[in-house]
């Protein structure tokens, strides 16, 4: 068994909220980790089930009267009008973890969950496995307060070394992450399907399942870059009010999230657009058509590649401890460039991602930078690679494996 970091914040909340909703993109593992923490005092009621939907659309009241709580209702995004009702309910009985629902079209559910549940509610993501769940640490997974000091003081542990392009060729969805014997191509194909059938299919903001599908491809071919939307709209066809509306879709769905710059004490120009990634590498390759470690290699996406592999995982973190990511690039018109600003503690950290194996203190140069110009607001400075491993770089900048990092 896979165990999940979010465990443990969900059942803190269910200490003190009378409902929990838990949103994350399909097949994420939302059924299966409620199931293994509430199926022995819950009732589960699951709404994708076509006679439990239309009971439970035709006589909202009468089906909650029935399904008595404690209770799990997966997928209500299909019976939205539940809602009101679970309100009323909680109203008249405030009773912790009563309610525990789940949902994957997260951009029609958070409407209802804020119209209804407002002030009742424990909201929380999950996505699919980070580096850590996929090496069965989950439980061990630090929180970010932990994350950030073991940085800071270089008090990382060596792991063992994992074959890490293949798990990015691999993704990290459960089913398949834990499966080697599902073929990768045909279940990626399938996602893909399933994903614009089910969640897109019937949005008002989608009128050609075909244009969306060559708009997700692109947007694919664009992972770790920074996001230019008219180019996206002129090669799509589309206009870009729409590619707006649509990246906002792949964003609420969990399927690409968006970087955007810190602005906040620095007096150069910057670059004000946001960096875009696809969250799930496996997905991401598919859609380039990159489907050997060969290929993937030897791609001038690579880099890109790597570099979304590890800002995804931390922005997991972020999700899985309960937090909302306080994630953040840099990038100034006179050169320098920051990958990833993480501000936690009152000050900032920041990262430089190299996906080269050979690390110099060249490497550094923008984080050197960025500590001289920001001054006391860094707290630490850190190099992210794929070196063989970690080992200080420079002024007190150390250099981690991709491993090292991720495993902590």
């Amino acid at each position: 068994m896979f165990t999940r970091t979010l465990e443990k914040s969900i059942v803190q909340a269910s200490k003190t909220f009378p409902s929990i909703v838990i949103t994350g993109p399909r097949q994420s593992g939302k059924t299966t980790l409620v199931k293994k923490l509430f199926s022995k005092t819950h009732v589960y009621v699951n709404m994708e089930e076509i006679d439990v939907r239309i009971r439970a659309n035709s006589d909202p009241k009468g089906f909650l009267s029935h399904h008595k709580t404690p209770i799990i209702i997966d997928e209500i995004q299909y019976v939205p009008e539940l809602f009101s009702y679970i309100k009323s309910a909680i109203d008249q009985k405030r009773k912790p973890g009563q309610w525990i629902i789940t949902g994957s079209q997260q951009y029609s559910l958070m409407k209802h969950v804020s119209d209804s549940l407002a002030g009742r509610v424990a909201v929380m993501s999950l996505l699919p496995f980070s580096f850590a769940e996929q090496m069965r640490r989950g439980r061990q997974t630090h929180d970010m307060e932990s994350f950030i000091h073991a940085i800071k003081k270089q008090e990382i542990v060596h792991t063992h070394k994992t074959d890490i392009f293949s798990l990015m060729l691999r993704g990290s969805y459960p089913e398949i992450a834990a499966n080697p014997k599902i073929n990768r191509l045909i279940w990626c194909n399938s996602y893909i399907t399933t994903y614009l059938e089910r969640d897109i299919r019937n949005l008002k903001q989608v009128g050609d399942l075909q244009q969306f599908e060559l708009f997700i491809r692109a947007i694919a071919s664009r992972t770790g870059q920074i996001l230019n939307l008219s180019d996206v709209a002129r090669d799509i066809g589309i206009s870009v009010p729409t590619a707006k509306t649509w990246i906002s879709l792949l964003v609420t769905g969990y399927q690409v999230l968006l970087l955007y710059p810190y602005y906040k004490n620095i007096g150069k120009r910057l670059i004000k657009s946001p960096k875009i990634y696809m969250l799930d590498s496996g997905l991401a390759t598919f859609l380039m058509g990159i489907h050997t470690k060969e290929t993937l290699l030897g791609s001038p996406y690579m880099p890109h590649l790597f570099e979304a592999y590890i800002i995804s995982d931390i922005y997991k973190r972020f999700h899985h401890c309960g937090i909302v990511p306080s994630m953040y690039y840099l990038r100034t018109q006179d050169g320098m460039e920051i990958d990833l600003i993480i501000e936690w503690g009152g000050g900032l950290h920041l990262f430089e991602i190299k996906s080269s194996a050979t690390i110099t203190p060249s490497h550094a140069s923008s984080l050197l930078r960025g500590k001289r110009d920001m001054k006391e607001l860094v707290q630490n400075a850190t190099v992210i690679s794929n070196s063989n491993e970690s080992f200080h770089v420079i002024n007190n900048i150390y250099n981690y494996t991709i491993q090292d990092i991720l495993s902590l």
